[in-house]
């Protein structure tokens, strides 16, 4: 019987709640084995300063999921440096594994922009599109051209609200978890 791996990748700059509830919602919906978090070196899509080095990020990501054993960090991204091309990832991943299907678990606004990815028409014939529907971007229910999307809670959460919050000093207690909290106060990230 195959594994079934959810990937969730982004900047996680920082990790937040609501990242482990689409994840803990795709673990339980998708009847998945394990979630991998993959913080990518450099966004492709995203372009922006002062973004979080790529080792603090990877860390906070680390502490985010530590109390979750369905959940684990890859620094696969990381380690190849340069743009993160989901692409390339899923076919290490496919060379590094044996039996098992891969769930790659986007948000609805990222679904809007998936024509644009590198190679996508070959990408997904390697992975199974999951979208989590986010505010503003309603997608399903069902599939549609092999995607399929689930329901998660709906939360105004993003990372780039946490860096407004941190940036004006305001406190981001409950928007991600303590352990990721005490981080980027020791390391006074964002402000």
């Amino acid at each position: 019987m195959k594994n079934k791996i959810g990937l969730l990748g982004g900047t996680f700059d920082p990790p937040h709640i609501a990242h482990l509830i689409i994840a803990q919602e795709a673990l339980s919906a998708l009847q998945l084995d394990e979630v991998w978090f993959i913080p990518v070196h450099t966004p492709p899509h995203k372009v922006r300063e002062k973004m979080a080095d790529p080792s603090e990020r990877y860390e906070m990501t680390k502490r985010a999921i530590a109390n979750n054993e369905s959940f684990q960090a890859s620094a696969i991204e990381l380690e190849r440096e340069g743009p993160s091309y989901t692409i390339e990832t899923i076919k290490t991943l496919i060379e590094m594994t044996e039996d098992t299907e891969f769930y790659f678990i986007i948000g609805g606004d990222m679904a809007e922009q998936l024509d644009t990815w590198k190679d996508i028409d070959t990408l997904k014939k390697m992975v199974t599109f999951v979208v989590a529907e986010r505010p503003g971007y309603q997608g399903g229910p069902g599939e549609n051209d092999g995607i399929k999307y689930i329901e998660v809670p709906q939360m105004e959460i993003s990372s780039t609200v946490i860096r407004e919050r941190c940036k004006e000093s305001k406190s981001i207690r409950y928007y991600v978890p303590e352990e990721v909290w005490n981080f980027i106060e020791e390391r006074d990230l964002y402000g």
